[in-house]
């Protein structure tokens, strides 16, 4: 009976079972191409058998690379950034690299500071900051940088390198999407004020209706929450009769609190109310009715972040302050079939 390892296996361990030297294994791990065919197979053949794992650390020490990148986010509970988080670490997995992440509650100053020195010490190459949030954006900026740093969901105008969705364009699918189906005004549930976010959202939805010559009716807001949907609900079954007809809500969760308000004020969706939402997460398809809603790719968000990311830390740096947009994509369900003025008025509860 084979002995148990009381250590790992060494790369002098897959050496002398495999017959070679040490330095032929070492070629052999770093795809050298002056290695014989029957040699390699061997020497991964015994590589496979010892189940030997290369020392990061002690590569990193000889090439000052850890293959080890960083990512700050904030409201990882949130379906936007928890799956942009596991986009990216997806990502970063494909590239060959690790990821190590650093959860705030808040992005602020002091704690984004904290975070950047943490990663600095764990030698991460480069970091992707999940920033949302206008006043992270502007605590970043004038924070010390020690490494390259791409922000996702920041917007256009914050001078740091990033990539983010065009939540102008969803916002103005989804708007735009409204008035096609016969509505002559489109209402707007927005999400919290420092989000840039909801502000690109909300600006989408005003662009199109100004450039469609309707004046926009007074903003609702929300927290992104179903509990702040559902109160906005309640408000805007008050306008059922009096001009509502259609609803664009920043968010899926608030969309759904909004449904549930309106079903139990008698208002019927999307017969007297069409409801559209944005993200497109995965219970969108199941709300009732369905939720038309506008898609995120989260994973090209993933993609060409660390992508970009890569480029900074290997100097392959684009003119300028590169911001890559992803188109969105709207998602047509039965919450917004087309509006005939003639359905009647909503009944009554």
């Amino acid at each position: 009976m084979a002995q148990p390892q009381l250590r790992p296996p060494t790369m002098a361990d897959v050496a002398r079972l495999a017959g070679v030297s040490h330095q032929t294994v070492s070629r052999v791990l770093g795809a050298h191409p002056h290695v014989r065919d029957e040699t390699r197979a061997r020497v991964l053949h015994a590589i496979e058998e010892m189940g030997y794992r290369r020392n990061s650390s002690a590569r990193a020490l000889v090439t000052r690379r850890t293959r080890t990148l960083g990512v700050v986010a904030s409201d990882t509970t949130l379906y936007g950034p928890a799956s942009t988080l596991f986009a990216l670490e997806e990502a970063a997995r494909a590239e060959g690299y690790l990821v190590s992440t650093v959860s705030l509650r808040r992005l602020t100053v002091g704690e984004l500071s904290e975070a950047l020195d943490h990663l600095a010490g764990g030698g991460v190459e480069g970091v992707v900051a999940v920033a949302p949030q206008r006043s992270a954006v502007e605590a970043l900026a004038g924070l010390r940088r020690p490494f390259p740093v791409v922000t996702v969901g920041s917007g256009p105008d914050v001078g740091i390198p990033g990539v983010d969705v065009d939540q102008r364009e969803g916002a103005g699918l989804a708007t735009g999407h409204l008035l096609a189906a016969g509505h002559r005004t489109v209402w707007h549930l927005a999400g919290p004020e420092d989000w840039q976010e909801a502000a690109d959202r909300a600006a989408g939805w005003r662009a199109t209706l100004e450039g469609a010559d309707v004046q926009p009716p007074s903003v609702l807001r929300g927290d992104w929450s179903p509990l702040s949907g559902y109160r906005a609900g309640q408000e805007l079954a008050g306008w059922v009769g009096r001009g509502l007809t259609a609803v664009f809500v920043a968010n899926d969760q608030m969309a759904l609190g909004v449904l549930r308000a309106l079903r139990e004020a008698g208002v019927r969706t999307p017969q007297d109310v069409a409801v559209a939402g944005f993200d497109d997460i995965p219970e969108s398809e199941f709300f009732a009715p369905p939720l038309t809603t506008v898609r995120q790719d989260f994973a090209e968000v993933g993609k060409r972040s660390i992508a970009l990311l890569l480029d900074l830390i290997e100097g392959r740096e684009p003119s300028g302050v590169p911001r890559i947009a992803i188109e969105p994509q709207l998602v047509v369900r039965a919450s917004t079939f087309p509006y005939t003025s003639d359905q009647g008025a909503p009944p009554t509860a």
